[in-house]
């Protein structure tokens, strides 16, 4: 069973290099380091893809990922108040007895 690691970025680069350099098997190169085969084929992928943002983390999203979370902010923010005046109008439309 492996166990769950989290590579720092430089990790999984030289993982990447070692695995396309052949001489040790991906698996080897995996077994070492303690995670699955194809992890280290994803991250080929990724870097084949986007060499500078493959490996973005925590703070350093890609450009549509952090106007995605902006945007999902705003969304969040702009439903609260639309909820807050729906309750405000129902107070005020009520008819005094």
């Amino acid at each position: 069973m492996t166990r769950n690691l989290n590579l720092p970025v430089s990790g999984g680069i030289e993982a990447v290099r070692l695995a396309t350099k052949g001489d040790r098997s991906t698996a080897e190169i995996a077994r070492d380091l303690g995670i699955q085969p194809n992890l280290i084929y994803n991250w080929k992928e990724r870097l084949a893809e986007d060499k500078d943002q493959a490996f973005p983390g925590q703070g350093y999203l890609k450009p549509e990922a952090k106007e995605m979370r902006r945007l999902k902010r705003q969304l969040a923010d702009i439903q609260e108040e639309r909820d807050i005046l729906k309750k405000a109008l129902a107070i005020f439309s009520r008819i005094p007895k």
